[in-house]
């Protein structure tokens, strides 16, 4: 069989077989195809540089295992879980079972948060961010790859988590400006270094109700770690307590960013609304209009 003829015949069967999620818009059928042609060939990329270049030609040692692959992401395993890439806000980053794949709707929240880091820099010379909830580090690193005159401090509930946020802090030669560390949201950070003298905090935290963590699709609720998605009750923990504990460690302007779930951004606002530690409250929507990240600026 020619090269063209397999993949005409695999693109037909992922196409009928495999379903990708919404909050995936990067995946395709093509797309979810080339990355395992590529990761066959030991190229390992992340969906986007997939479809740039020419695909290299496959050895028999690599058409068999191209098949395995294929039949793992057939058969269920997320895409990123198998060519270990995912990438966020322009960087490429090292994803695994360990932490939450970075998704593109955290975009929104990243590239508002980096338009306000840069203010800040330009205002102050250099800022200081705590990253909550950091999983894979994605947020904390593409800021600090994207504004070099800021040093972050991150950290996860998951000691995985974080070691998979140090990987790809080496991976990105950022080790130098963002540090990690383990523990429940401020725990890490609850001393003098910190308290007060932040210029803004930022999390994407769990906001799923925890009855609806068990009725996520098999490709997230079987391979990504639930403790990345499970808000309480009502999907609202985390959230409520990063409002209330944020301002002991923000400076006087400093800035609370974060992302939130679809249909919490009317509630979660009229919160920061009523609190009289926060003034400027800014919204920030996707495509279809939703609230899907909020600021606010310490009083």
């Amino acid at each position: 069989m020619s090269q063209m003829n397999f993949y005409n015949e695999l693109l037909s069967e992922i196409t009928n077989s495999r379903a990708y999620l919404s909050d995936k818009p990067e995946e395709s059928p093509e797309a979810a195809l080339r990355a395992l042609w590529f990761l066959a060939t030991g190229d390992a990329r992340a969906v986007e540089r997939c479809l740039v270049d020419d695909l290299p030609t496959l050895s028999e040692e690599s058409e068999a295992r191209l098949r395995n692959l294929f039949r793992e992401h057939i058969q269920g395993v997320p895409l990123a879980h198998l060519t270990r890439r995912q990438q966020f806000m322009n960087i490429e980053m090292i994803v695994g079972p360990e932490a939450l794949i970075p998704r593109k709707e955290t975009e929104i929240l990243g590239y508002a948060a980096l338009s306000m880091l840069r203010v800040t820099v330009s205002a102050l010379g250099q800022a200081r961010v705590i990253d909550l909830c950091t999983g894979s580090g994605n947020l904390a690193l593409a800021l600090a790859h994207c504004e070099p005159n800021c040093r972050i401090f991150a950290a996860d509930l998951s000691l995985d988590a974080v070691m998979l946020a140090q990987r790809n802090a080496v991976h990105l030669t950022l080790q130098d400006r963002v540090t990690f560390s383990v523990g429940d949201l401020f725990t890490p950070f609850a001393n003098e270094k910190f308290i007060g003298q932040i210029d803004m905090v930022v999390c994407n935290p769990p906001y799923i109700t925890s009855q609806r963590v068990g009725e996520m699709p098999p490709e997230v609720s079987n391979y990504e770690p639930k403790l990345a998605f499970d808000g309480g009750p009502l999907g609202l923990s985390i959230l409520l307590r990063l409002i209330s504990e944020t301002p002991r460690y923000l400076k006087s302007g400093g800035l609370l960013g974060f992302e939130v779930g679809l249909g919490q951004g009317k509630f979660i606002r009229q919160r920061l609304e009523r609190n009289n530690e926060y003034s400027e409250i800014q919204t920030f929507t996707d495509m279809d209009g939703n609230e899907r990240a909020l600021f606010a600026r310490r009083i």
